[in-house]
């Protein structure tokens, strides 16, 4: 970045930034990151959704910055835009939260215990492999592939493009495979 920029206070980087001066809003995103994310962190508690809140907050001061009125200090408003966003993404943590698969041993429907056992066992595999994967992939393949969710309602769900969910979907469900591709599924 420009040193001219490094030497602007936050308020001259603001009005040049609302003035569409990519560089100021640059600078503005580069000067406040390392506290957007420590902040972020504070307040999430899984350290990958304290790096999307963060990256979300940011991305909302580029958005948002034209409604920043200059009443407070910039890093006032960018800490309350921060605190805001982490709340959300804490939000849609709670949303998102499902019962863990069953890990009975209880007859198949129709009272084979072999079926039942072979069941729970591929339940106890299936569990312990999608907490090997990312968290983010193992979310998108159980919300699609066990609760039948769209890919628009993961994407709306998750605060990201429906690209990027049909992507940890594939990703997901291709480590899953070679994971689990010792095991008879039928």
């Amino acid at each position: 970045m420009h040193k001219l920029y490094d030497r602007l206070s936050d308020a001259a980087l603001v009005k040049r930034a609302k003035e569409l001066d990519a560089h100021a809003l640059a600078a503005l995103c580069e000067r406040h990151a390392p506290k957007v994310e420590r902040l972020a962190r504070r307040l999430v508690r899984d350290p990958e959704d304290a790096r999307d809140a963060a990256q979300e907050a940011l991305v909302k001061l580029c958005v948002r910055l034209k409604q920043f009125r200059g009443e407070a200090q910039f890093s006032t408003w960018l800490h309350r835009l921060v605190v805001n966003t982490c709340t959300d993404v804490v939000e849609r943590q709670r949303g998102r939260l499902h019962e863990p698969l069953a890990d009975d041993t209880r007859a198949a429907a129709d009272g084979d215990p072999v079926d039942a056992a072979r069941n729970a066992e591929l339940r106890r595999a299936l569990r312990s492999e999608l907490a090997a994967i990312s968290r983010v992939q193992a979310k998108v393949v159980v919300l699609k592939d066990a609760l039948g969710y769209s890919f628009e309602e993961i994407a709306a769900d998750a605060g990201i493009p429906v690209g990027t969910a049909k992507c940890h979907a594939h990703r997901g469900r291709t480590r899953l495979r070679e994971r689990l591709g010792h095991l008879e599924l039928v």
